[in-house]
């Protein structure tokens, strides 16, 4: 993405501009935007749920290797056609996709899944992006591969235009010149929470938490006593939000209360380990004060703490401190099996939380399934791979 700076532009009263911050490729936009034009073929409420889409109604005759969607009659693409199975437009890698009839489609998949109709929330859409909301793209713009701008549009002829930047300041900075009105998703507000021409609104993430990342193959902390030390010795009520305690949303239907919490318990920590080990905690420039706060409770037991600053995971860590989107549905194989590459940020292996990974997606008894990620979370926070702090505040500042 390139940066662009403009004048101001007048837009008229029914027009929102938008400033966000990340690099998206179109298929990837935030899912909020992509709700507004279409839907998938389900969708997934606040519990993390499967609800009806475009499909009335799916199955699987094989334990989740082949689900059969069928699909609404009354569902229509902005162009007027109708919604039928032959321009459902899902590709997936490896999975074979079959369409027998104008409103049934099938998806054969290598191995059973049985998170899969939770992937099929994604919206769909027909060449052009025409969608079947309410919402209509308007304008596209790109720089390179990713979305520099994007402007939909209302049936009753309101508009949003949205604005993507590479990073918080550069979205701040166009809130500042007055590029856009309004920016979202703030996780550092500063200094535009001081203006008194502005609105402020913090909004709890219950859907994505605030962590530190052990990498639980370094000698170091390959301990677990030692991690679990690091977990009890941060105050975790210096962080204005709420408790996050685990890696499954405390919204979600498989959310499990009873698991250890971590309470702030400097003196239980000391009795956990021996000597002066050293740490380097490594975290973005955005959660810097963060890590400095954590550093020094650390320091405060014994455990000298050295914070280093990346835009990026480096390759080599001990502690890394960041905000983890979790996904809707409980499957985190990806992020805690011991057979996946990066996105098992913690390097963290255990074949009790393999199997019970494993049993997971494969389960489609909702209440066994349950059951399978109450364990999950309990086995996981008892071995302490990360140390869970919060659900985070975002804010959003608007323009009086």
């Amino acid at each position: 993405m390139v940066l662009h700076f403009v004048f101001p532009v007048f837009f008229g009263k029914n027009v929102r501009r938008i400033g966000i911050t990340g690099k998206y490729h179109v298929e990837e936009l935030p899912k909020d935007i992509l709700a507004l034009v279409g839907a998938g073929l389900t969708k997934i409420n606040i519990h993390g749920e499967i609800e009806e889409g475009l499909a009335k109604s799916w199955e699987t005759k094989d334990g989740g290797k082949t689900w059969d969607f069928f699909l609404k009659e009354n569902k229509f693409w902005q162009d007027k056609t109708r919604v039928t199975s032959k321009n459902i437009n899902y590709e997936f890698e490896g999975v074979t996709i079959d369409r027998p009839n104008d409103y049934t489609i099938s998806f054969k998949l290598q191995t059973r899944f049985s998170a899969f109709p939770s992937v099929v929330s994604h919206p769909v859409f027909k060449k052009g992006l025409l969608g079947t909301g309410s919402w209509k793209v308007e304008k596209l713009k790109l720089s390179g591969s990713f979305v520099e701008e994007v402007v939909l549009r209302n049936n009753d002829n309101s508009k949003r235009r949205f604005k993507f930047f590479p990073t918080e300041e550069r979205t701040k900075l166009a809130f500042k010149l007055g590029e856009v009105d309004e920016v979202v998703d703030l996780i550092d507000p500063k200094p535009l929470n001081s203006w008194n021409t502005v609105e402020v609104t913090p909004t709890i993430n219950k859907n994505r938490f605030l962590a530190i990342f052990f990498n639980t193959q370094d000698e170091t902390l390959s301990d677990k006593s030692l991690r679990q030390a690091l977990s009890y010795t941060i105050d975790k009520s210096k962080f204005e939000s709420e408790r996050a305690i685990g890696p499954i949303s405390p919204l979600s239907w498989t959310f499990n209360p009873q698991v250890k919490a971590y309470d702030y318990d400097p003196e239980k920590a000391k009795s956990l380990f021996k000597g002066q080990p050293t740490i380097k905690l490594v975290t973005s420039p955005l959660l810097l004060d963060i890590a400095e706060i954590i550093a020094k409770d650390w320091d405060n037991v014994g455990i000298k703490t050295q914070v280093l600053v990346s835009s990026i995971l480096p390759e080599e860590y001990q502690a890394f401190l960041a905000i983890y989107d979790i996904p809707p549905d409980p499957d985190q194989y990806s992020t805690w099996h011991s057979t996946q590459g990066a996105s098992n940020i913690s390097h963290y292996k255990n074949p009790r939380i393999d199997k019970l990974l494993e049993d997971g997606r494969i389960e489609l008894d909702t209440e066994v399934r349950k059951k399978i990620y109450f364990d999950f979370q309990r086995f996981l926070l008892e071995d302490a791979p990360a140390a869970f702090l919060v659900n985070p505040v975002s804010y959003t500042v608007t323009r009086k």
